[in-house]
């Protein structure tokens, strides 16, 4: 898994580093290696770097230093590098001082936009993790001219440090150079961070446990179920499905078929829509009540099931059961509006909670706000469950406060009946006898790429969405086999 830590961890960690390190040894290895990928980007844009313009937006502080330093590394290429320097006063004196020695030149905000207008790479050196809110306005007025590739130091200015959040003017970065860590904004904030590429520069031992991880394709790979010889559908995981109805048949169908593309065990669905169900999936075992559906090991309840007195006895009962359940949709109204029904619940058995946004404010009487991993870690503490947030980025908090994010591959996934399909993944992977969080996860990363599958560049469908899930499993698997 992937580490990414707080930016108040990243600080304490660097003042360690910098106390048994040169003076500048750091900030120099890590302009190098800001210089290395302007470098690149050069060439992978024009052909050349030798000859280029690149122009430099430095603001105050180490961001503004590293752009600095990179610079003047820069123009040992024979890069033609001008720094536009947005408070003169307070520009790095170390780095500056660099640059003009290099001979690369400086000049005020008043002075840039020809430079600006003609550069082939503009490096954003604005803000550094300190900074918090919007641009200001003469630099974001600066931005309004550029039309060359975007280079941003550590994060893109404008944009929260630890939520990823936008409230104004913010930078677009085609990519991000970050040094020793991950920042909470490289994966919450993907549209504006593009390539993310991480700087070694010897930070790690200074760390300690990260605050937040990501889930990489190799690690849903080894926690894919694959089954043995020994295994035959019980063993595999039986999940039940506990969605839709005779008037709204859409969600028993897209949940049902989710868990059958899923797993290769046993799916049991229980609910109006049987004959739907049966219809589109001759493997399932179809029952008209939760009641008659046998025994499983884990359930998936809530699409489509209404929010009326019928689906609440289907959540109660099916919390009742002693086996993990995630609650998706109507299930997850019915828990806020009637919160009696958890108590059929044995607080040891896991619990998956799904909520989108709106639901999330049902749950918890406010909305997520922009720090949506505090707000994950909120839910899943009062209601003692694993709580999976969706949203572009998918959060995916447990009770004991480990979290989880899944970095989207677009956007194509916000569309009617795609939660649907992931309670399904979540279910089996569940009955499959997943650690619940890393289940979430793990469903959640097929889920984002089942979609990119599906849309392929273009706007997709629930549907569509469903009939990738095999293809990215098999994607998955491919990294392991």
């Amino acid at each position: 898994m992937q580490g990414i830590w707080t930016t108040k961890r990243i600080r304490a960690a660097e003042d360690k580093l910098l106390a048994v390190t040169a003076d500048g040894a750091l900030m120099r290895k890590a302009a190098f290696g800001l210089s290395v990928q302007a470098a690149d980007m050069l060439a992978e844009h024009t052909g050349t770097v030798s000859g280029r313009r690149v122009i430099l937006l430095v603001g105050s502080g180490n961001n503004g230093g590293d752009a600095l330093w990179a610079g003047a590394f820069l123009r040992r290429r024979n890069v033609a590098v001008c720094a536009v320097l947005l408070k003169p006063d307070r520009a790095h004196v170390a780095g500056l001082a660099a640059l003009l020695r290099s001979g690369g030149r400086a000049v005020s905000i008043e002075d840039s936009l020809q430079w600006i207008r003609n550069a082939d790479l503009v490096v954003d050196g604005i803000v550094g993790i300190s900074a918090h809110g919007s641009l200001r306005p003469d630099a974001a007025a600066l931005l309004e001219h550029v039309s060359a590739p975007v280079l941003a130091v550590d994060l893109p200015s404008g944009v929260d440090p630890d939520t990823g959040a936008v409230d104004g003017p913010a930078v677009t970065a085609d990519r991000t150079v970050t040094f020793g860590a991950l920042k909470p904004v490289h994966v919450l904030a993907p549209t504006h961070c593009g390539d993310v590429v991480l700087v070694d520069i010897g930070l790690r031992p200074e760390l300690g446990d990260p605050d937040l991880e990501r889930l990489d394709t190799a690690d849903v790979a080894a926690l894919w179920p694959v089954p043995g010889p020994a295994d035959d559908k019980y063993s595999q995981g039986v999940v039940g499905i506990a969605a839709g109805s005779a008037t709204y048949p859409g969600a028993a169908v897209l949940a049902s078929g989710s868990a059958v593309h899923a797993t290769s065990g046993l799916v049991r669905y229980a609910g109006h829509a049987a004959d739907a169900v049966r219809a589109h999936w001759p493997d399932v075992i179809a029952t008209g009540s939760v009641t008659d559906a046998g025994r499983v090991q884990a359930w998936v309840v809530g699409p489509g099931i209404g929010t009326g007195q019928e689906g609440r006895e289907m959540v109660r009962h099916v919390l009742g059961q002693g086996v993990p359940v995630c609650a998706d949709a109507d299930a997850t109204t019915i828990i806020a509006r009637s919160p009696d029904v958890l108590d059929a619940r044995d607080p040891d058995t896991p619990l998956v909670l799904t909520p989108h946004a709106g639901e999330y404010e049902r749950l918890m009487g406010v909305a997520p706000g922009a720090d949506r991993i505090a707000a994950a870690r909120a839910a899943a503490r009062r209601y003692n469950a694993y709580v999976l947030l969706k949203g572009n980025c998918t959060i995916v908090a447990a009770p004991d406060g480990r979290a989880l994010v899944n970095t989207p591959r677009g956007s194509w996934l916000a569309t009617a009946g795609s939660g649907d399909v992931l309670s399904g993944l979540v279910g089996s992977l569940l009955a499959a006898g997943l650690d619940p969080w890393l289940a979430a996860g793990a469903a959640a990363h097929v889920h984002s790429l089942a979609g990119a599958l599906a849309a392929d560049g273009a706007p997709t469908h629930a549907s569509g969405v469903l009939a990738s899930v095999s293809a990215a499993i098999r994607s998955v698997r491919s990294l392991s086999s």
